[in-house]
């Protein structure tokens, strides 16, 4: 079992509904691909340089598990679904 956390920045200017279609997005492919064992919504932070003309950011966190072989073809496609999320200016998986 491989344990992996990942951070997404969404644009700090999405109303409520926006922010959790993305949320919901979000946690489905990973629970599709893998379990969510923690989430954390840090809100809306001041970004360190501006991001897409962005100079703040709303901060999510996830850690996830991946079970069996997939693993690569898993944080694969979960990068795959951020890249096309235009509401997700910044992403960052990384293997705890």
């Amino acid at each position: 079992m491989n344990k992996y956390e990942s951070v997404i920045i969404v644009k700090p200017n999405l109303s409520k509904t926006e922010l959790a279609k993305v949320t919901s997005k979000v946690e489905n492919k990973i629970n599709e691909l893998a379990k969510i064992t923690d989430k954390a919504d840090y809100g809306v932070k001041k970004l360190a340089y501006e991001i897409r003309k962005n100079k703040e950011g709303h901060y999510l966190l996830y850690q996830f598990e991946v079970n069996g072989n997939n693993k690569e073809n898993t944080t694969k496609e979960i990068e795959r679904l951020y890249r096309i999320t235009d509401e997700i200016i910044k992403y960052m998986i990384i293997k705890m």
